[in-house]
């Protein structure tokens, strides 16, 4: 889907945003001249500005790709119709290339722990679509609700490592087996690999990286429920 303030719109820095590990900004984005803007009639958005300059270096992610995780992240989302990720681009700002996402205005009091009985549905989605970007960060915090009641999550920079990785508090449905509606999503997301979604995401991981986030999905469609704890720390810290 298109979104051209997202796209196209000239970055205003408003002010960093605090409590993030790497550098994070509140921005607006603000569309110029005719015909511009969206088929809503939006022309300006707040978006979350993260550059590629002020990711703070891991030692098992290279250097300066956060920003492209948090987009290949939002592809497969989409691929999936499961609108997880808001609308993520990489492009130019300010302070250089970085990630730009459709700002989520939400209440904080709202998150995972508080909201996992009333849609468990929504978060057998999350929980299978961190297994296959192999999520390293998935905090309760992550999981925002906005005023139209749909859950989004955010914070995707330390994901598809080769290494299984998945540290998430969503771990409600280990055993379980999979609904045959998301085995379908799932196997459609299989067969994109092969078209237009490989060829995006090749351009923002390492074909090691590409190949293994297929694997995971591939195994997930094999046994067909949803995984169990297989590393020592399957929780991220803090888990709020």
């Amino acid at each position: 889907m298109s979104h051209p303030v997202l796209e196209r719109g000239e970055l205003e820095v408003l002010g960093r945003m605090p409590w993030a590990s790497n550098q994070t900004y509140l921005g607006r984005l603000c569309l110029d001249g005719p015909g511009a803007a969206g088929a809503s009639g939006e022309r300006e958005a707040l978006v979350v500005y993260k550059p590629r300059r002020g990711e703070r270096p891991l030692w098992d992610f290279p250097r300066g790709t956060l920003c492209q995780r948090e987009v290949a992240s939002h592809l497969v989302s989409e691929e999936l119709g499961w609108a997880i990720v808001p609308p993520t681009l990489l492009r130019s700002g300010p302070l250089g290339e970085g990630m730009v996402q459709l700002f989520v205005d939400h209440d904080p009091e709202n998150h995972y722990f508080t909201m996992r009985e009333t849609v468990p549905d929504r978060f057998r989605q999350f929980a299978l679509f961190d297994v296959v970007i192999n999520n390293a960060d998935r905090k309760s915090g992550h999981c925002l609700l906005d005023a139209g009641n749909h859950v989004w999550g955010i914070d995707h920079g330390v994901t598809f490592h080769t290494s299984v990785k998945l540290r998430t508090v969503i771990w409600d449905f280990e055993a379980e087996p999979i609904e045959e509606d998301l085995v379908s999503d799932l196997a459609r997301l299989d067969e994109s690999f092969d078209g237009e979604l490989g060829r995006r995401l090749a351009r923002l991981l390492a074909p090691s990286e590409v190949q293994a986030a297929r694997r995971r999905l591939q195994w997930l469609l094999s046994r067909r429920v949803f995984p169990s704890p297989t590393t020592d720390y399957p929780y991220p810290w803090p888990m709020v």
